[in-house]
């Protein structure tokens, strides 16, 4: 996936998604819970409005669009969208190497829009730690600890030249990843049973479609998405810039 494409995968699916359907709706917890699983698996853009697609035509010949509902999640294209990449890897097999230059022509984001990022989430981490200091003093402090290696991160936006956005990504994921585990260990019960209940009754009407692996990861994102919406805590990757 080329840097363009993968820095602006979630909004070029969710417009596309909105086009098809004919209305502007918010895009719920699920599908971008999906949208995330099909980027993380690697799975081209263009496969996934392919599959898209295929999906909307599918619902299209079927009784519950004949009774006038709508297709209302990302969900009933997950079988079309794996579909279509499946087709894609295998179109590309003896296609031949293709070659590509190894250095971007230009940076998706310049380094202002990406200072006014990180600056924004380190603020919110600010906001998360002082909401928490008095009942959570232990999740306060691991917020703040999130901020200074974010902030610490902040001088390599200044390096001369080319900026290494793989390598910038992989250290936002890394805190991401610190902040899930802890989020998912400190969290009361309570909220973890009632985002666990939201998030099986939003996936019960897809669950026979999908396989275990791709329920597990589904599963994953969704309680991530979700548990980060609770604390108030940003979404590091440069995949939420845009």
């Amino acid at each position: 996936m080329d840097p363009f494409n993968y820095f602006n995968y979630f909004t070029e699916i969710e417009e596309y998604f909105w086009r098809k359907r004919g209305a502007h709706l918010l895009v719920s917890p699920l599908d971008w819970a999906i949208v995330e699983t099909w980027q993380k698996a690697g799975i081209p853009l263009q496969a996934v409005l392919k599959g898209i697609d295929r999906a909307f035509e599918s619902w299209q010949r079927s009784r519950r669009a004949a009774g006038g509902r709508q297709l209302k999640s990302l969900a009933y294209c997950v079988d079309a969208v794996l579909d279509a990449a499946a087709e894609a890897q295998e179109a590309a097999v003896g296609a031949g190497p293709e070659v590509k230059s190894l250095r971007q022509t230009s940076e998706p984001f310049s380094r202002d829009e990406l200072r006014k990022y990180f600056e924004r989430n380190l603020a919110r981490l600010r906001t998360a730690a002082e909401k928490q200091r008095a009942q959570n003093a232990a999740l306060a402090t691991r917020f703040e600890e999130t901020g200074k290696r974010l902030e610490e991160a902040l001088p390599l936006l200044d390096t001369p030249g080319s900026l290494d956005l793989e390598d910038l990504e992989r250290r936002v994921t890394v805190l991401e990843a610190k902040l899930t585990a802890v989020l998912t260990a400190d969290a009361d019960e309570e909220i973890l049973l009632a985002i666990r209940r939201e998030m099986d009754s939003s996936l019960a009407p897809y669950r026979r479609k999908m396989s275990m692996e791709q329920l597990a990861q589904l599963e994953r994102q969704y309680l991530q998405k979700r548990l980060f919406e609770q604390f108030g805590v940003p979404r590091l990757s440069l995949f939420y810039l845009s």
